[in-house]
C-alpha cells in the first residue's frame, strides 16, 4: 500500500517514515522547499529519502518568503535560550502561517495522483512549540476537508491523515526512532543553522531535540555549534 510522506528532513517527519515503512507501506516523499532559512533540511530529506528507499521523491517550490510573517521566512531574529516556560507562553514568531494546511493540500493531491491513502505527517502536541496546525482537532478537519474537495474522497476512497506521533513525547519518539533503525544520524532540527548546517544548538527546536535524546538516554548523532562532539 502506498503512502505519501511530508518529509521535512527533521526528526519528527523521519520516525514518522520509518513506522509507516514498518507497517508494510511503499513510501514516496514530498518535501516542500518554502523558502525556509533552515533549507539544509531539504538536503537531509533526501539523503533520508534514500536511506529509507523511498520510491520517489518529489520537492515542491512554495515561496512563502513573498508572504512572510515567520522568522524562517523572513528577517525575524530566531529565537534563543528560551525556557520551556516561555515556549509554552505563546506562539512563537518560528511558526509559519497556514504552512501545515498548504502541506498537507500538496500532499494529498500527490497523494492522488498516484492511487496512495494515507498521508504521513510528524506533527506532536507533547514536545512542540505551540503551533496550532499541529493539534488533533486540525488534522481531523483536515481529512474531512481533504474527503470533501477530492475526487478520490467523493468516490468513497478518502485519503486518511496519519499522525503517528501526534501525543508522543520528544523522549519517546527518539526511542521509537532508534528501534526502528530510523537514520536520526542524518536528521537536521535547527531553525538557525551556521552556514555549513551545523546546528546551533540554541533555538527551540534544538533545546527540544537535546532535552528528548537525554530524557531517551541516547546520545544526539548529529553535530551543534561550538561542541567538538555530537551532543
Amino acid at each position: 500500500m502506498k503512502a505519501v510522506v511530508l518529509a521535512s528532513g527533521g526528526l519528527d517527519s523521519t520516525v514518522a517514515a520509518a513506522l509507516a515503512k514498518r507497517e508494510g507501506h511503499e513510501l514516496f516523499f514530498l518535501t516542500v522547499q518554502y523558502g525556509q532559512r533552515h533549507e539544509v533540511e531539504v538536503e537531509r530529506a533526501l539523503a533520508i529519502g534514500r536511506a529509507l528507499g523511498v520510491s520517489d521523491h518529489r520537492i515542491v517550490q512554495v515561496d512563502l518568503r513573498s508572504i512572510g510573517g515567520s522568522a524562517l521566512t523572513g528577517d525575524v531574529p530566531v529565537p534563543k535560550g528560551r525556557s520551556a516556560a516561555d515556549r509554552a507562553a505563546a506562539i512563537p514568531v518560528t511558526y509559519v502561517p497556514a504552512r501545515n494546511s498548504l502541506f498537507l493540500s500538496l500532499a494529498v493531491g500527490y497523494a492522488e495522483t498516484i492511487g496512495a491513502r494515507r498521508v504521513y505527517i510528524g506533527a506532536n502536541v507533547v514536545d512542540y512549540s505551540g503551533y496550532p496546525d499541529c493539534r488533533p482537532e486540525f488534522l481531523r478537519a483536515f481529512e474531512t476537508t481533504a474527503r470533501l474537495g477530492t475526487r478520490a474522497g467523493v468516490e468513497g476512497q478518502g485519503i486518511e491523515i496519519c499522525a503517528p506521533l501526534l501525543h508522543k513525547s520528544k523522549a519517546e519518539i527518539v526511542r521509537l526512532g532508534m528501534a526502528h533503525q530510523a537514520p536520526l544520524h542524518l536528521t537536521h532540527s535547527c531553525y538557525d543553522p551556521a552556514p555549513d548546517g551545523t546546528a546551533c544548538g540554541r533555538c527551540d527546536s534544538c533545546q527540544i531535540r537535546l532535552a528528548g535524546f537525554e530524557a531517551a538516554g541516547f546520545t544526539d548523532p548529529i553535530t551543534y555549534a561550538g561542541r567538538e562532539e555530537s551532543v
